[in-house]
């Protein structure tokens, strides 16, 4: 997609495509973090000619996100990237991170006891024998190694499918489906086709797990008769979805600061910084950079009148980096920490799985440095290949060495 500006009229800015370009991984593209006093809310031309907003400021994506009058249905909203055309809604019925409520109150409320801070406790201990399992086949298998295959991506994917019930055996092809979902330029027939693969396999597991229920997230909803095998498949799919892929995608690119960083790398080693590192890299990287919502009624934002039927595009990335927020907002600062980032993002669809997350990244990172102190790159970073078509943010591969 074109990053050059369109044009505009004399007495309003000139709506702009979404940029994209990354000169940096670590940084959002340039020219969408507004500098401090300047408008956090502007027009923005969407991939299928759609005129509506783009927001970059910390306070405005918040007090967007809190604000029930805009919606996430994908029936409402239009593309801010990739394709041309507005996607039909193929949303899956129990997705209900694309809902409002009252859908999406029960669905979320059949499944918040199973992430509580408590409930994440818990999990410690086989979180942090997954880990060390991990890092013993990397050890065995010796250097060099690609960190994303060999432990980013294993890890949280181990995790959320003995959360789930669903066999790690099957992830080739779960792993497959869930990277064509995320893939904003694949032709739609394709996405549909994965998305039709990926709920469908649930859908099966959900149906074994009625007839065999055994100790897992997908049993104990399956044993709810208010829930249809569809739903049930639905509510797996996103929480497969979300509990492997962003967690993966922080652990690569976390790592590849730590490796180009030393202060930090210091901190997350250290027990007594690494909650304060983990908060800071969350925000410093954001991979979920960008949400969507669409205003159901006209609503004023900073002044700026959004009509009903408006699609704005949130770029969480540019809100965590913002000058009016955060201080020293582009450099990572571990030691002192930054709480208020909207990595998670924020209000009633703020991410269900958020402990989870943080448990891993606070086991994963001290647990690596641990074992390889000596951990390297195996190759220049500006050559480790950026992910430039998902929707989440990350690496294809980090090749290093220790």
């Amino acid at each position: 997609m074109s990053d050059v500006t369109l044009s505009g009229t004399a007495a309003e800015p000139a709506p702009q495509t979404l940029p994209l370009t990354r000169p940096n991984p670590f940084d959002p593209p340039p020219g969408l973090t507004a500098p401090a006093g300047e408008p956090r809310i502007r027009r923005m031309t969407f991939a299928d000619g759609h005129l509506g907003w783009l927001a970059t400021g910390h306070t405005t994506a918040r007090a967007i996100l809190a604000d029930s009058r805009f919606s996430p249905r994908p029936e409402l909203n239009h593309p801010p990237m990739g394709r041309a055309e507005k996607p039909k809604d193929v949303t899956p019925s129990g997705f209900f991170l694309l809902m409002d409520p009252p859908d999406h109150t029960r669905y979320r409320k059949l499944l918040t006891g199973q992430f509580t801070v408590r409930r994440m406790r818990q999990l410690e201990g086989r979180i942090g024998e997954i880990i060390t399992e991990r890092l013993d086949a990397m050890a065995a298998a010796g250097a060099p190694s690609d960190l994303v295959r060999d432990f980013a991506l294993p890890v949280p994917s181990l995790v959320i499918c003995e959360l789930l019930g669903v066999p790690y055996s099957d992830r080739a092809g779960f792993r497959r489906d869930t990277e064509q979902l995320i893939d904003f330029e694949l032709p739609e027939q394709q996405v549909t086709a994965a998305l039709d693969r990926l709920t469908g396999y649930l859908q099966g597991l959900v149906a074994a797990k009625r007839a065999e229920p055994a100790d897992d997230l997908i049993s104990s909803l399956a044993a709810d008769p208010t829930l249809s095998d569809r739903e049930i498949a639905g509510m797996a799919t996103l929480l497969l979805i979300a509990g492997h892929e962003t967690t993966a995608n922080m652990l690569a690119l976390g790592t590849l600061v730590l490796l180009t960083d030393p202060a930090l790398r210091a901190a997350a080693a250290d027990p007594a910084t690494i909650n304060a590192t983990v908060e800071e890299l969350l925000r410093y990287l954001s991979v979920v950079y960008v949400l969507v919502r669409t205003a159901v009624t006209d609503v004023e934002i900073e002044g700026q009148l959004i009509r009903a039927g408006e699609t704005v595009t949130l770029h969480l990335g540019a809100a965590n980096r913002d000058p009016e927020r955060f201080t020293d907002a582009d450099r990572p600062g571990a030691a002192a920490g930054r709480p208020g980032h909207l990595a998670f993002g924020h209000g009633i669809h703020q991410c269900l799985g958020q402990q989870l997350a943080r448990v891993e990244l606070r086991l994963a990172f001290p647990a690596l440095l641990r074992r390889f102190p000596g951990l390297r790159l195996a190759a220049p970073p500006e050559e480790v290949p950026v992910r430039t078509r998902a929707v989440i943010h990350g690496l294809h591969r980090l090749p290093v060495t220790w």
